[in-house]
């Protein structure tokens, strides 16, 4: 049995967290780790063969510091832990954005990777980034990668040349529903609301539209309300400000539509938020995945683009329906959000079995030959 270590972004952010669930699952014959803040364990308490290494546990803490005073490793346990494994899955979506220090991140993350084992770079897209040394610093890395597999047209064109570089759908297309997810999203079973997923646009470096997103968020939910919907507000993210939002957006609504108003907030419970959207009649997406899932589960969508992403997917997609980003918000009607119940759907069945193809590389390295086989024959 191998063992993988995974490295992703563990902040409970719902996306994220489904892209361990969708690789753990995929490989139920590997032992798989990751280093996370302890309430991981409960997040992923159904994942077997999934051990969480808990970040912010007393011990771990020690031994870093301890090798640190000693000027010997910043992060000595987490290299330890590269070096203990049969090699890496580093699995995301926006792992790729040029933050101010990006030089030094960098150079810590090559610090730690172990360049003697497999590394599998999934489900990413590159950017946004405005220094183009950025770029080529990682055309310089990703050939040493076993291989790399981006999510959109605009990151793979960026590498292409690059001998070890595809391309799939985002892989939550390829998301498979359970049956308490399923029995949310069947017809007899779906509530008269819809969902918001929401975010805090300063947090993704849309400063100045805080107010005003907040604002057409509120619009939107009481025109629902008076349509005959309740509203369901849903936070993807708590470290990221989704909560907080919610907050600021109930606050601006009256109180005599407070009554039909839910707010669904996402740490631990990876069911609870896939049910709330299966459930929905409609999704106004403003997170990424929420967009992703709402099509994946077969609802209209209507997406807030808060970055070129979310665009670059939705035409990747071929998406014929109506959606708005953060320079146009302020033409946003609330009448023209519920018109998009009528044509924000999009048939993903395509798009669900070319997501498999980002773990061609890794069944490769993981799967026993005859299970592979079978397992082209299927998803073909």
């Amino acid at each position: 049995m191998k063992k993988m270590m995974i490295n992703a972004y563990t902040e409970f952010n719902l996306g994220d967290d489904l892209f361990i669930k969708v690789l753990c699952e995929r490989y139920p014959e590997t032992r798989f780790f990751t280093i996370a803040p302890r309430e991981y364990r409960t997040v992923f308490r159904n994942l077997p063969n999934l051990k969480v290494i808990p970040s912010d546990a007393v011990w771990f803490r020690g031994i870093n510091l301890i090798f640190r005073k000693l000027k010997l490793h910043n992060r000595f346990l987490q290299r330890f832990l590269s070096e203990q494994s049969d090699g890496t899955v580093h699995i995301g979506g926006s792992i790729f954005m040029q933050g101010e220090h990006w030089k030094a991140y960098v150079a810590e993350q090559e610090e730690l990777r172990n360049k003697s084992k497999p590394y599998y770079l999934m489900g990413a897209n590159f950017g946004p980034f405005t220094d183009p040394e950025y770029a080529q610093t990682y055309r310089r890395i990703f050939p040493e990668y076993t291989d790399v597999s981006f999510r959109e047209q605009y990151s793979y064109d960026l590498f292409k040349d690059l001998g070890n570089v595809r391309m799939a759908p985002d892989i939550i297309f390829g998301l498979k529903v359970d049956d308490t997810v399923a029995a949310a999203a069947s017809p007899g079973a779906n509530g008269r609301y819809i969902a918001i997923s929401v975010i805090k646009p300063s947090s993704k470096n849309l400063n100045g539209f805080d107010d005003l997103y907040y604002e057409k968020m509120k619009d939107v939910a009481i025109h629902f309300i008076r349509q005959g919907y309740d509203v369901h507000f849903l936070s993807f993210c708590q470290h990221e400000g989704d909560q907080e939002a919610i907050g600021r957006i109930l606050e601006r609504i009256p109180g005599e539509f407070q009554a039909r108003l839910h707010a669904i907030m996402y740490k631990t419970n990876i069911d609870e938020m896939l049910s709330s959207l299966a459930g929905a009649s409609f999704i106004v997406a403003s997170r990424f995945h929420a967009m992703i899932l709402g099509w994946v589960l077969e609802k209209p969508v209507f997406p807030i683009a808060y970055s070129k992403k979310m665009v670059n997917v939705m035409e990747d997609a071929y998406f014929a329906g109506d959606y708005t980003d953060f320079p146009r918000l302020a033409d946003l009607t609330p009448e023209r959000v519920f018109a998009a119940m009528e044509t924000g759907r999009l048939d993903v069945t395509r798009k669900s079995n070319q997501a498999l193809k980002h773990f061609e590389q890794l069944d490769a390295y993981l799967t026993p030959q005859p299970l592979l086989e079978g397992r082209r024959s299927y998803e073909s």
